[in-house]
This record gives C-alpha cells, structure tokens and sequence, in this order.
C-alpha cells in the first residue's frame, strides 16, 4: 500500500465544509477509511472589533481551499475529483502535488508519532497483505514509512520484503 499524504483540494469558495461533509460521507459509504484519513479545513481564531467591542471568532485560513490526507490512487483520486463542490486538486494538469512537511508545519498538521513495541532482531508474523502467515526477524525499521524489512525465503534465498506496521504481530515465545 502507499503512503498517505496531504494534499490540498480546490473547491467553490464557501463551500468548504459542506465538501468536507459531503467526502467523509463518502468515505464511510465507500469504506475508504484505510485511504482517506482526514479532512480538514483549517481554521485561525482571529479577534474582530464591531460596535467598539471585541469577539473572537473562527475564520477559514485559506477560502476555497480543503486539505485532505490521503493514500492517492484512482479510486481515492475519483472519489474527491467527483464531489460536489470541488473543482480540483492543486497542482500541475490533473496530477495533484502533495504538501511537503515544511509547508504543513505552519498549518499545525504533525505527523503523528509512532510508537512501536518492535526493534530489529525480533521475530514477527504478518498477520495480512499478500506475505499473510510468513514468519521473519526484521532486519529494519523505517519508522517514517512505518514499514518493517524482514528476510523471506524465496526460490531457496533470503530476500528481503518490506512490510506495513499495520500488517505484522510481535511473536511472543
């Protein structure tokens, strides 16, 4: 499986939140959960002075515009592309460019932290995926992707697979 990212998603200019309903709507009746985590349209707390009095209130960061985290592939892209409401993703033609964490940090999106209770030398069991029931020591861990390698035997050699963390079981002995 690839790697969700964020991208950003155009859409007509206050309608923002009724596509953010209308995707997470899709979302749960399409069972895309696994591929689209998040849909956000962020918001800055900004005080206004009206009739000589101040009130803090909520305005759009960026209007028109909805940011989406993503896995991108066909389904997910057509999903998105076909709500109502959004006229695009930004980016060049119709190839969207995901958001790169230094563009994400002024917005107070963080990458969440990843705990895991593995480390190299341990034995684990993929538990789904096309590897599901191989057994194999990890060899390394590359908690960015959050992916594990192990060494499988294939045709009689050990070759090395990367796998999901969402994918592997700590095997107790």
């Amino acid at each position: 499986m690839s790697e969700a990212n964020w991208y950003v998603v155009h859409t007509y200019s206050g309608y923002e939140n009724k596509v953010k309903a209308n995707i997470e709507k899709t979302i749960e009746n399409r069972k895309l959960q696994d591929q689209i985590l998040e849909v956000t349209v962020p918001m800055q707390d900004v005080v206004e002075v009206k009739n000589g009095s101040k009130k803090q209130v909520q305005k759009k960061m960026f209007p028109g515009y909805v940011l989406i985290n993503m896995v991108m592939n066909d389904d997910t892209w057509y999903v998105v592309r076909n709500t109502r409401g959004v006229t695009g993703f930004v980016g060049p033609g119709s190839k969207p460019v995901p958001l790169t964490p230094e563009e994400m940090k002024p917005l107070g999106i963080k990458e969440p932290e990843v705990v895991i209770d593995f480390e190299v030398g341990d034995t684990i069991s993929v538990k789904s995926g096309v590897w599901e029931g191989t057994v194999g020591d990890i060899t390394k861990i590359d908690p960015h992707k959050q992916m594990v390698t192990i060494n499988v035997d294939m045709f009689g050699r050990e070759t090395p697979v990367e796998i999901s963390f969402t994918e592997i079981k700590k095997m107790d002995f």
